[in-house]
This record gives structure tokens, C-alpha cells and sequence, in this order.
């Protein structure tokens, strides 16, 4: 029996490596997706910038309702509120939602604060429900419904909205009718309060720079972040609407919206500054609600595309982008069985099988930070004395790997949770939110310290290559168990 069973252990040991390994390959396609494009999708950002301020009519411009959703964010919704006013657009064509769903002291701040914009001729309302069905989902259907612009800019709360946004994103809808989604770059206003809010600011900037400038410019599938974005209002109407099924509503639209024929546009030098979580506890909470929700996406989107009129690299890219996740569940499985496979299997691999092995092992480590460092090295001039801090982002990114992959077990068996929203600080922080007990702490801890004891078997028994993989995982998982307790009992927000 057990001869049986350890060669189908093994198999799966590899399995889960070559999955890994994919994932990993597929950052490489996109950093050369990114690379053979960057150059013409330029030209032709400037291209419609350069026809459209020569042909755009202010008496004539789209109207654009700017919605910002917000649930107790005492700490940042007057400066979102103001920001949101300060944007240059022809009077009387912009109108500003506050999709105001709180139940503390934050409603008397955005009351005080539309109040004095109101009167200062400002176009702004406050839309309040009787209750947050939908959560961010239902409130942004509920103001799309109430909404005069055929344009629909939203905001999170933690967003600062330049002045020149909407003169620079819509012109790309008169550019161009079947445009329905307009995407801008994240930017950071707190990306050096930190170890932790610089190594995300670098996985930020992976995803915008490169991952989300690859898939545009490639004709790929593209999601809305959210956040930062303008809808055509008609595009989300032929989508079937805003849906709160799953907990990337953004995702969900997006895949729907274009399975309709919709198009988008990225706008990489449009860039928006937002907050960054300090706290490695909203940073988890974040990550979980992405981990769950583009999973739950995937099971509702994949099946429809499976029929889609669309090549097959298309279908792929898709299929990677959704399930994205999928490599925090690996990372741990890889973990978890790097011992038994050593100790109780009795695996003595030929040389080339062992160096094919190490092979894989490296190349899920240096693709991805590959994408790292090209974003970072296009975006910012200074991007040496940026890329030192990619370690930290991948002992990081290691380190949530527990509550991510609970996130997607949770998604693929069906379980249902609320949209919770991630707490923010503010420029003054007048409340500090606190979070439910972090109970899954002590596992990363446990995980972290297993690795570490698997990392000393691995180096005793002279298993060199390998062994710095199980060092990683272990510092990721100790580091942010430990630093989840700290944050937690410091009540960092």
C-alpha cells in the first residue's frame, strides 16, 4: 500500500511545484507583453490627448457624476470630499455622490463638509440608504441609479483625485465609443512610512506599471481596481449592473463588462495617490477580501468565457489573472510537505532531476521579482534605492500565505462573508478602528517555526539548494504572525 502511496505523494509534491513554476513564468509573459508595447501605447495616449484638446467643446462635455463610497472613514473622508471638488471640469457638468453608508461620527463630518461645498457652488450630495445591502456594491448601484452623468468616476475614500483627472481621462471616451472603462495608475501617498507600506508599494506598482499595462495594451482582459477609474454608465448597464455576489465586485464587473464588447483604456501616467495600509492586519484583511473575491470571480466569469469568441492565449491570460491567488495555496503546500517528501518518502532524485527541481524553485522566486524591478526601473528615477526593499516584499508576500489560502478555500467551497473595508489613518487619525482578535497569528507562527525546523534538516543533511527556499518561507510566516500580534495589540490604524 505504501508503495503505492508515497510515488503519488511525490508526484503531487512535483505537481504543485510545476503549477507554481507557471505562475511564476507567466510574470516573464508579462513583462514581455509590457516590454513590446510600451513605446506605441504612448504615442497613442498622446495621440488622443493632442486631437481631443483641439475638438472638445466645454458646452458639450459628458456629464460626470464622481461617486465616493464611503463606511466609517472618519479619518479621511473630508479630504477625499474636498479633492473631489478641486477637479477641473466645465461648470455645471460635474456632480459629486457621497455614498455615505456610516454608522459613527463620520456622518456629521461629510454632512458639515457637503454642507460647505455645497455653498460654494459645488454640485455635491450626500445618498444614504436605510441599509448597507450590497455593501460597496449595492451603495455604487444605488447612486448609479440616481446619477445624471453618462460618465461615472469613483473614488474610494483613501483616494486623492487630482485636479487634472477628468480633463485627463475623458477624453478617451470621445476618442473612442466603445470605451467603457477608463483605468488610472495607483499612486502612494505614504509608500516610506514603513518596512511594510514599501515592500507594498512595490507589489502596487508591479501590478499597475506592468501587469495591468501588459493586458491593455495586449487586447487582454482587464479589471477595474475599484478605484480610480471612470465608467461609461452605458457600459455597466450592458454589463448587467453592479453585483455583489462576490467580494471584487470591481473584477466581476469588468470581465462582464467586456464579455459585452466593451473596450478599456489604462492610462499609466494618470496617477492617483491613495493610502497604503501601516498596519499588517488591514494589509492581511485586504488581501484576504482580493483572495476571496477574484476566486469567487473566477468561478462565476470562467465558465462563460470557456464559449467566448476569443483566442485561447486570451482565455489563459484570464484564467492566470482571476486565480492569481492560487500560488499562496501552493506556497503553503510547498511548505507543509518539503519535510515528509525529505524524511519519510526516502526521495534520492538522479542529479538532473534534483538541479530540474532547484530549477523550478528559482524560477517562482526570480519572475515575479523580475516584474518587480522592471516596474520599478520604469517608474521612478530612483529606483535603486527602491528595489532594496523587494525582500521585504517577498518575505511578505510569503508570509500572508495562510489567510490568503483560507480566503480561497473559503471562496471555492461557497462560504459567504461580509465586505469588510480596510481601515485607514488619515493625514490625522481622529479614530483607530480595531479589528477582531487575529487567532490565525499563532498558526503562521507554528507554520514558521515547522520551516524553520524542516530549513535546519534540509542544511544537516546537506541539501544546500533547497534549503534557502524553507529559510524564506520561514522568516515570512514568522515575521507576520508576530507582526500581526504587535500591530494588533499596539492599535496601529
Amino acid at each position: 500500500m505504501m508503495a503505492i502511496v508515497y510515488p503519488i505523494l511525490v508526484a503531487f509534491y512535483f505537481i504543485v511545484a510545476l503549477s507554481l513554476m507557471l505562475y511564476g513564468l507567466n510574470c516573464l509573459v508579462m513583462v514581455y507583453l509590457y516590454q513590446r508595447r510600451r513605446q506605441a501605447a504612448a504615442q497613442r495616449v498622446n495621440s488622443i490627448r493632442s486631437i481631443s484638446s483641439k475638438q472638445t467643446d466645454p458646452e458639450t462635455v459628458p456629464v460626470v457624476t464622481t461617486q465616493i463610497a464611503i463606511y466609517n472613514e472618519i479619518n479621511v473622508a473630508e479630504r477625499v470630499m474636498r479633492a473631489a471638488c478641486e477637479m477641473q471640469y466645465p461648470k455645471g457638468r460635474h456632480e459629486i455622490q457621497i455614498l455615505d453608508d456610516s454608522t459613527d461620527d463620520t456622518r456629521t463630518i461629510v454632512d458639515r463638509v457637503a454642507e460647505e461645498l455645497h455653498k460654494k457652488g459645488h454640485d455635491i450630495n450626500v445618498i444614504r440608504r436605510t441599509n448597507r445591502s450590497g455593501f460597496k456594491a449595492g451603495a455604487l448601484g444605488n447612486g448609479l441609479s440616481q446619477a445624471r452623468g453618462s460618465l461615472i468616476a469613483v473614488f474610494d475614500a483613501d483616494f486623492l483625485p487630482t485636479p487634472e483627472f477628468l480633463l485627463r481621462a475623458v477624453p478617451f471616451f470621445l476618442a473612442d465609443r466603445k470605451v467603457g472603462l477608463v483605468q488610472a495608475r495607483w499612486g502612494h501617498l505614504n509608500a516610506k512610512r514603513s518596512l511594510i507600506t514599501r515592500a507594498q508599494a512595490i507589489g502596487i506598482d508591479g501590478h499597475f506599471m506592468v501587469e495591468q499595462a501588459a493586458r491593455n495594451w495586449n487586447r487582454l482582459y482587464m479589471n477595474f481596481n475599484g478605484t480610480a477609474g471612470i465608467w461609461r454608465k452605458a457600459a455597466i448597464e450592458a454589463g448587467g449592473g453592479w453585483q455583489w455576489d462576490t467580494l471584487t465586485e470591481d473584477m466581476d464587473l469588468s470581465y462582464r463588462v467586456q464579455i459585452a464588447g466593451w473596450q478599456t483604456q489604462y492610462v499609466q501616467d494618470l496617477v492617483v495617490p491613495a493610502e497604503i495600509p501601516e498596519n499588517i492586519n488591514a494589509f492581511k484583511s485586504q488581501q484576504f477580501r482580493w483572495a476571496k473575491g477574484s476566486t469567487q470571480t473566477a468561478l462565476k466569469i470562467l465558465p462563460k468565457l470557456i464559449h467566448c469568441p476569443v483566442s485561447n492565449f486570451k482565455k489563459l491570460q484570464a484564467f492566470f489573472h482571476m486565480t492569481h491567488y492560487f500560488v499562496h495555496p501552493l506556497m503553503l503546500i510547498m511548505a507543509l510537505m518539503a519535510l515528509p517528501v525529505l524524511l519519510f518518502l526516502n526521495v534520492a532524485l538522479p542529479t538532473m532531476a534534483y538541479m530540474l527541481f532547484v530549477l523550478i524553485l528559482t524560477l517562482c522566486m526570480v519572475a515575479p521579482n523580475t516584474l518587480y524591478l522592471i516596474s520599478q526601473r520604469h517608474a521612478y528615477s530612483d529606483w535603486i534605492q527602491r528595489v532594496v526593499f523587494l525582500p521585504a516584499l517577498v518575505i511578505i508576500g510569503v508570509g500572508v500565505a495562510v489567510s490568503n489560502t483560507r480566503a480561497v478555500f473559503e471562496a471555492l467551497l461557497g462560504h459567504k462573508s461580509d465586505f469588510v473595508r480596510t481601515p485607514k489613518s488619515g493625514d490625522r487619525t481622529l479614530k483607530r478602528y480595531r479589528a477582531t482578535f487575529p487567532y490565525l497569528a499563532f498558526v503562521e507562527i507554528i507554520i514558521g517555526s515547522y520551516c524553520f525546523y524542516s530549513f535546519s534538516i534540509y542544511l544537516s543533511l546537506g541539501k544546500y539548494w533547497v534549503g534557502p527556499f524553507l529559510a524564506i518561507y520561514a522568516s515570512g510566516f514568522m515575521f507576520v504572525g508576530c507582526l500581526t500580534l504587535i500591530h494588533h495589540f499596539s492599535n496601529r490604524y
